[in-house]
């Protein structure tokens, strides 16, 4: 079995919930301060959790308007501005190097047009070539609940079981309508790993009172797709089929869609995560991962005496 070595990170989006901030910044690119304590993109911590959980080469999909942004991010302190502003400053030289590593590890290409989540994977598919390659969203942060990332969590299982693998987490069916929705018979293992036997995008409550429950879990509860997978090269095949037919859901070329097609010609596996996922694509999101990040990070004291204070806040 090849190991998996190789990430796709969507950005292409144009962020229109972001809006306006937008108007300047990508959304992929909105600074953060991550549980080290330092201020970065979005991008820049999903790409180190990818890097964390074994991947040496990431393929960014940008768009026409942040591909050159993103480019210029990714590169470290210049010898003048060591010797100048940054004179002295270890912890910037450090961070530095970082960003070093992950240009070397960077390639960008380019969704030319707005064809949808399946459209902008699949312009990966000529970097990404005959490997497996984990997909992660530009824009959702992931907080491990045990030492081992999120990623990796997935990547383990698809290379225990050589087959598709999606993150899902145990999701209350009043959000299911929202969401990607699996039955899976258990195999067990920690974190547990799911055998899909029904896939739905969307479900309404009643067909998935009828066929996608899943054993275990409790009443009114499903697995639904946490935005994680780790896919076989055949998943471009799927993602052409669409294209070549023009087969578009709500005007678009649906991930969904190709992952329903792969699951159709053989076994697909889910793995439950053990994790949190923060959407940081919206308003709220990104004020609920941020607050995540700060209550990990060396500010907790700070950012808990800031919710204690506030109205309606932890100490209210």
């Amino acid at each position: 079995m090849t190991p998996v070595r190789k990430a796709v990170i969507t950005a292409a989006g144009r962020g229109t919930r972001q809006y306006p901030a937008t108007n300047t910044v990508q959304k992929e690119l909105f600074p953060l301060v991550d549980v080290d304590g330092y201020a970065k993109p979005t991008l820049q911590i999903i790409a180190e959790e990818a890097v964390a959980s074994g991947i040496q080469e990431i393929c960014v999909v940008a768009n026409t308007t942040n591909a050159e942004p993103i480019r210029q991010h990714f590169h470290g302190l210049t010898e003048a501005q060591r010797a100048g502003q940054f004179a002295g400053k270890d912890w910037a030289w450090a961070l530095s190097d970082a960003l070093d590593d992950l240009a070397r590890r960077l390639t960008v290409v380019v969704q030319a047009a707005q064809e949808g989540y399946g459209h902008a994977v699949y312009q990966a598919r000529e970097w990404v070539g005959d490997e497996p390659c984990v997909v992660l969203l530009g824009d959702h942060v992931y907080r491990s609940h045990t030492d081992e990332r999120c990623a990796r969590q997935v990547i383990a299982a698809y290379e225990q079981y050589d087959c598709p693998v999606s993150s899902v987490a145990r999701t209350p069916e009043s959000l299911i309508t929202r969401l990607g929705t699996v039955a899976g018979r258990p195999l067990g293992g920690t974190p547990p790993v799911y055998e899909v036997a029904a896939m739905t995008e969307k479900p309404a409550v009643e067909e998935a009172r009828a066929r996608l429950r899943t054993p275990g879990l409790a009443d009114g509860e499903y697995l639904c797709f946490f935005g994680i997978h780790v896919f076989p090269p055949a998943i471009f095949d799927c993602l052409e089929h669409l294209l070549r037919h023009d087969i578009r859901r709500k005007g678009e070329f649906q991930l969904t869609s190709a992952q329903a097609l792969l699951f159709e010609r053989g076994r697909y596996l889910v793995s439950e995560v053990q994790g949190e996922r923060y959407d940081m694509g919206v308003p709220e999101g990104l004020i609920e991962t941020q607050i995540a990040l700060a209550l990990d990070s060396p500010y907790r004291k700070q950012a808990i005496a800031l919710l204690s204070h506030a109205p309606g806040g932890i100490g209210d």
